[in-house]
């Protein structure tokens, strides 16, 4: 009982996550500490490549060794101390919710803020905490004054639910949604900032861009877009769900007014969790999506009134920061665009296959589309699992049919050579019939 007082009376002083007793720190700081002695004065090329170190990494999580899962780009696996921060504080919760939730874990909203700010390399009073990116956007979409007339320019390539929202604002208030429409992969910034730039008129408002398109993995020129935007009085919302915790960025260099992410992807954060930007100078005039007593205010908390929510899963974001902080922002991304290069140059030449993603590093990193002649994504989607376990995702969205594959920290070179062995057998297989 004693001990048990002691650790509430720290907890209460150190929010937990984000203390020097955090469980990351007890349970797996010193095997990376350990692990990058390894790759210490090494090149950032060498370190992407040294399985010595990464073997370290993949014993972190839990993943199921039945399954080879390369579908990451939906929603990617916790390591061990983010399932076990969510949790000992989800049993310590149901010790006495009403207290323990208000009281003890409610204090680690800050510090938590303070870190994702951090990370995103912007103001802390700049960032919300919620649950998705569909969340975190939605409220941006719906909480902008337009009128009838008023004009979004988007993609095509967004995100359905993004897409899906923008449209409701159209047939409920009359303002004008436009979607380009792009063949990826694209390797020209110009081409691409140049279909948005011709699609403005005198009653553009905002352009809606997506950073790291899901569907492909394109690397969209977001900050290009900003600047051409902002000369001309337009505001930019970056959906970021794919690049946040995956590529090593700070939001302000991409130059957008609004920002939404989901923590649950690249982050590994616990499942449901996301986070919202938006320019300090910008949140007055943004409506909550909720129910908030000053709307005007602003006060980036004004997002967060939901109402009861999981105090659990906000110490399991804090964990994750630890972990990926741990690792380190730009050699994770090297990693996993290695990985993703690993399996895609070596089938890329293999007849009947085509990617559907540019390999060079400005354009993408973890997602690659492939697809086989003769076959659907879903065929391929479902041969590559029911012979050789690779969970994939079949891809059909506007113009774009192909798997889409997505490698983690956590996957292994023998993952993708079994993924490179299963697309050259089905491809054969397909041409001899």
């Amino acid at each position: 009982m004693n001990n048990r007082r002691k650790f509430l009376a720290q907890f209460a002083l150190t929010a937990g996550a984000f203390s020097a007793s955090s469980i990351f720190n007890q349970l797996f700081a010193e095997n990376i500490k350990d692990a990058a002695k390894l790759v210490d004065g090494l090149s950032p090329e060498q370190v992407a490549a040294d399985e010595d170190y990464w073997s370290v990494i993949q014993q972190a999580f839990t993943v199921n060794p039945n399954i080879i899962n390369l579908n990451n780009g939906g929603v990617s696996p916790s390591p061990k101390v983010v399932q076990e921060a969510v949790e000992r504080y989800n049993k310590m919760t149901n010790e006495g919710p009403s207290y323990f939730m208000w009281r003890i874990l409610d204090q680690g909203r800050e510090p938590l803020r303070q870190k994702l700010a951090a990370l995103a390399g912007c103001d802390a009073e700049e960032i919300a905490i919620n649950r998705n990116a569909t969340e975190s956007l939605n409220t941006v979409i719906y909480g902008l004054d337009l009128k009838a007339g008023d004009e979004v320019i988007g993609s095509k390539m967004d995100y359905p639910n993004m897409i899906q929202a923008w449209k409701q604002r159209a047939l409920r208030e009359g303002i004008v949604y436009k979607q380009l429409s792009f063949d990826f992969p694209i390797e020209n910034d110009d081409e691409i900032v140049d279909a948005y730039r011709k699609a403005i008129t005198p009653k553009t408002k905002i352009i809606h861009v997506t950073h790291m398109v899901n569907w492909v993995g394109q690397i969209m020129p977001v900050k290009k877009i900003s600047q051409m935007a902002h000369a001309q009085g337009i505001e930019v919302i970056c959906d970021t769900a794919h690049s946040f915790g995956l590529m090593d960025f700070k939001i302000p260099d991409l130059e957008c007014d609004y920002s939404g992410t989901s923590l649950h992807k690249f982050l590994s954060a616990p499942i449901g969790s996301g986070m919202m930007y938006i320019k300090k100078d910008k949140i007055e005039k943004i409506w909550p999506l909720t129910c908030n007593g000053e709307p005007r205010s602003k006060d980036i908390r004004k997002f967060e009134t939901l109402g009861t929510r999981s105090f659990p899963i906000e110490q399991g974001i804090g964990e994750a920061l630890n972990f990926h902080n741990a690792i380190g922002p730009k050699r994770k991304e090297d990693r996993i665009r290695y990985l993703k290069n690993y399996w895609a140059e070596r089938v890329k030449d293999v007849p009947g296959v085509k990617l559907h993603t540019s390999l060079k590093s400005a354009y993408s990193c973890a997602i690659c589309g492939v697809s086989i002649d003769g076959i659907t994504p879903s065929e391929l989607d479902n041969a590559l699992f029911n012979k050789y376990k690779i969970h994939t995702v079949g891809i059909v969205w506007e113009n774009v049919s192909c798997v889409r594959v997505t490698p983690h920290v956590y996957t292994t070179i023998q993952d993708l050579d079994t993924m490179v062995k299963a697309i050259t057998e089905i491809a054969a297989t397909k041409k001899t019939t």
